[in-house]
């Protein structure tokens, strides 16, 4: 269920984020090939909502997985940061980013918040 969840809001961001921040004109960020062409012209601006899609669909994910996990709840948030690792380095290996990206989003997005859930849901859960 996390994985699903986790998979929308990251999708969902992917899918809004070129219109909080609009490309620059011409490129064509809806394929890998007009990614690869236009990768020049895009500023750090334009990589601040593929990031929080990354980071936010993993701590949402991870919550899930917490709240839904009837036991072993820190193996399930760190399947979901895991998961998503993985497939942020493929992503990396497929789609061209700058390198401060990319070592940004595996560095920051991934198992930092699938702590971040654990701790999150740990608190909501003693708190209840």
């Amino acid at each position: 269920m996390g994985v699903i969840v986790g998979g929308a809001v990251n999708g969902g961001l992917v899918v809004i984020g070129p219109m909080v921040i609009p490309p620059p004109a011409g490129v064509d960020m809806t394929t890998v090939e007009g990614m690869s062409a236009g990768m020049d012209l895009l500023g750090p601006e334009h990589f601040a909502v593929p990031f929080l899609a990354h980071a936010l669909g993993t701590l949402v994910g991870g919550l899930v997985a917490y709240f839904v996990a009837a036991s072993q709840k820190p193996l399930a948030v760190y399947f979901i940061g895991v998961l998503y690792l993985i497939g942020g380095i493929v992503a990396s290996t497929m789609i061209p980013a700058p390198a401060w990206f990319i070592v940004l989003d595996l560095v920051v997005a991934y198992l930092p918040m699938a702590w971040l859930a654990l701790k999150l849901g740990s608190l909501r859960q003693r708190s209840a």
